[in-house]
């Protein structure tokens, strides 16, 4: 017996493919889309990357927004928008995930491009002086959400479970007070501390002084920096590092191209969430990582996934250790 379909199902479905289809046919709302990619953004930012004024931009977002395409939160007096998660409407998952592979294959045109580097750059430029400003806080700041003993002996234990072929360099990306280089140190013939803040790499470099490492070379710079490039890395960490910076997935790009053969990047950072404070009190970019985005980025980095681990804290953050090789 053939079953019969819902009326009232049919015509939800078709609302939702007629929203979908209205929402993708405006060459605005595509480059939103494609904007939006790996990033959320405020309506503020979005009106200055599209040179656009607010109300007219809050027309086309609220057309995506009633399509399941972007959805929104609010931070303080701030709305900020990402991408929609995909199956969130699963009889059109088909059609959105091929709207996004191909949207994402689209150049932005120079002067958004422009704009949108602009904007990165000053996030950058707002994270570096939260730090330069707060480094004396530093404990203070990250206790506020993780603090480094919640989560320091598992990365230390994975990073031992990992069978490396050899210990001769590793690197630290953003070592902090410099606690997990007391860790590297004795553990490899050369560690590495690449930080952008000159104050936290004083931090780091008083702590690991008076503990006697004569072994870590301090480096003033990013990972864009030549100085990586001529490392061959056996191992690079970054602890809490890629919430707090402009574009992750090229910090990945960076760090896997100084890894040595048979090397791993160990990365521990926030998961995804919805603590907006946590942009002014802690300098955060990003509000937490999705795990599959991270997954992504390493790919595209041309890494894979050899271990991961999750760790709940008492406050509802979730903290995740992610061990990477390459692919």
């Amino acid at each position: 017996m053939t079953e019969t379909a819902d009326p009232s199902q049919t015509g939800a479905h078709l609302v939702a493919l007629t929203n979908l289809c209205k929402a993708s046919a405006d060459t605005l709302r595509l480059l939103v889309l494609r904007v939006l990619r790996t990033d959320s953004f405020g309506v503020s930012e979005l009106c200055a990357i599209f040179d656009i004024r607010q109300p007219a931009l809050s027309h086309h977002l609220k057309v995506l927004a009633n399509a399941g395409l972007v959805a929104a939160r609010r931070e303080a007096n701030s709305i900020f928008y990402r991408r929609s998660e995909l199956g969130q409407n699963t009889h059109l998952e088909a059609l959105q995930n091929s709207l996004f592979d191909t949207v994402d294959k689209i150049d932005l045109p120079p002067d958004i491009e422009g704009r949108l580097a602009g904007l990165q750059r000053q996030r950058e430029e707002n994270s570096a002086n939260f730090f330069r400003d707060n480094a004396h806080k530093f404990h203070e700041q990250q206790d506020l959400i993780a603090s480094y003993h919640q989560y320091a002996d598992v990365v230390l234990q994975v990073l031992k479970d990992t069978p490396l072929k050899q210990h001769s360099t590793a690197v630290e990306v953003g070592p902090g007070d410099g606690s997990f280089l007391l860790e590297l140190a004795p553990l490899f013939d050369r560690v590495v501390a690449l930080d952008n803040a000159p104050g936290m790499l004083e931090r780091a470099r008083g702590k690991t002084s008076a503990a006697g490492l004569n072994n870590i070379e301090f480096i003033l710079d990013d990972t864009r920096s030549s100085n990586l490039k001529k490392f061959q890395a056996d191992c690079v960490v970054m602890n809490m590092v890629l919430h707090h910076t402009p574009d992750p997935g090229d910090v990945l790009q960076d760090v896997a191209s100084c890894l040595a053969p048979g090397g791993v990047v160990l990365v521990t950072d926030l998961c995804n969430h919805d603590q907006g404070w946590a942009r002014e009190n802690c300098g955060d970019l990003w509000l937490g990582l999705d795990p599959q985005n991270l997954a992504q980025w390493a790919a595209e980095a041309g890494l894979e996934e050899l271990a991961g681990i999750y760790l709940a804290q008492r406050n509802g953050f979730k903290v995740q250790v992610r061990l990477f090789g390459r692919a």
